[in-house]
């Protein structure tokens, strides 16, 4: 007669992502201490809470009751029920969290002559500098708008290294510019290196034209009319696109706004984002057919993107197979709340607080 009792009970079992860190504490299991292997899932949580926790009936004695396989399985799938009914509401809230992409981070040789570049021929504003000799690296911040509303650029220079490796995982970035002619003419004229002339893109009618900065960045020029953000893409390349967009949708809560494949030339894309394309900034994804590895180099580090709350979305990403390279937490020093992981293909990606990222901001 015992078993009647567990099996509505079980049902009322589903652990929120809020209560799993409590729960697997009170097991004496932790996280951060345990590989992906021996990690507890919510599914095998949710069993330990049954049998142990909350019932204190010894599994040989549940077995010695008549009908108990029937009823064990019984209250295995609704435990099963109750998992997938959370990871449902983990990934309703991504897509309902409070989500932009707020700076890329990348390393050059020379600050200066990086900042000249930017500011004279892509016409950015250097928004703030500093210097961290004790680490011996600078950082420059520029862009188009104020960080707590714009995408932005975040350049690190490490003392005396001038020269890195961009590999050949790394694509472009993208910027909307109205004239994309006199953007190539202006670049031309200060010794800027053009390697696409403007003209149309092939099957299309949007005028575009390739640059590089003084590292070998390179740089797509799109014209558009006026948009709020003119730093538009990051073009990243992949080794299975289906793969990709799968966990950027899941894990990011990014939207795919479209995908277009080219079999012409043996590629396809996808555009993945917060909100549409000539309005925000998005992520390009791009799948070469054959390729499944790249070169990432030591140049290219990593996109940095705001959150309303770094432990669920660390939790999230480690539902989705996510790697996660930083558990969450705040940074010493400054408090400021962080996650750090890789996707697939083991590109980086940083989750702050969006609250401690604005603080930050005003002490500047």
């Amino acid at each position: 007669m015992e078993m009647v009792r567990i099996i509505p009970m079980a049902s009322s079992i589903r652990p929120s992502l809020s209560s799993f860190r409590s729960c697997v504490s009170r097991f004496g299991v932790s996280l951060s201490s345990c590989n992906s292997s021996r990690r507890p899932s919510f599914l095998h949580l949710g069993s330990a809470v049954q049998q142990s926790q909350l019932f204190s009936v010894k599994a040989s004695k549940l077995f010695r009751v008549e009908g108990s396989n029937m009823a064990v399985r019984a209250a295995g799938n609704m435990a099963q029920a109750s998992t997938s009914i959370t990871q449902e509401e983990a990934l309703e809230w991504v897509k309902k969290d409070n989500r932009r992409m707020l700076h890329v981070v990348y390393r050059v040789g020379d600050l200066e002559r990086t900042i000249k570049f930017y500011t004279e021929c892509l016409g950015m504003k250097l928004l703030r500098k500093r210097d961290i000799p004790e680490e011996r690296y600078t950082n420059a911040f520029l862009g188009y708008g104020p960080e707590d509303s714009h995408f932005v650029i975040e350049l690190t220079y490490n003392y005396g290294v001038d020269k890195y490796d961009i590999g050949t995982g790394f694509g472009h970035f993208g910027i909307a510019v109205e004239d994309v002619a006199k953007t190539v003419d202006l670049i031309k004229a200060k010794g800027g290196k053009v390697t696409r002339e403007p003209g149309p893109v092939k099957g299309g009618s949007t005028v575009i034209a390739f640059i590089e900065d003084p590292d070998g960045y390179k740089f797509e020029l799109i014209e558009r009319g006026p948009t709020p953000e003119p730093l538009c893409q990051v073009m990243l390349r992949v080794g299975d696109l289906d793969r990709s967009i799968n966990f950027y949708e899941k894990a990011f809560g990014m939207e795919l706004l479209r995908k277009r494949d080219n079999p012409e030339y043996k590629y396809t894309i996808a555009m993945m984002g917060y909100g549409p394309e000539d309005k925000s900034v998005v992520l390009e994804l791009t799948y070469n057919y054959g390729v499944t590895q790249y070169d990432k180099g030591n140049a290219y580090a990593q996109i940095a993107i705001g959150t309303d709350d770094v432990y669920k979305t660390a939790e999230v990403i480690k539902m989705s197979e996510g790697k996660l390279t930083r558990e969450p937490g705040p940074l010493p020093g400054i408090n400021t709340k962080i996650a750090a992981c890789l996707d697939p293909d083991g590109w980086k990606t940083v989750f702050v607080d969006n609250i401690d990222f604005l603080k930050e901001l005003e002490l500047l």
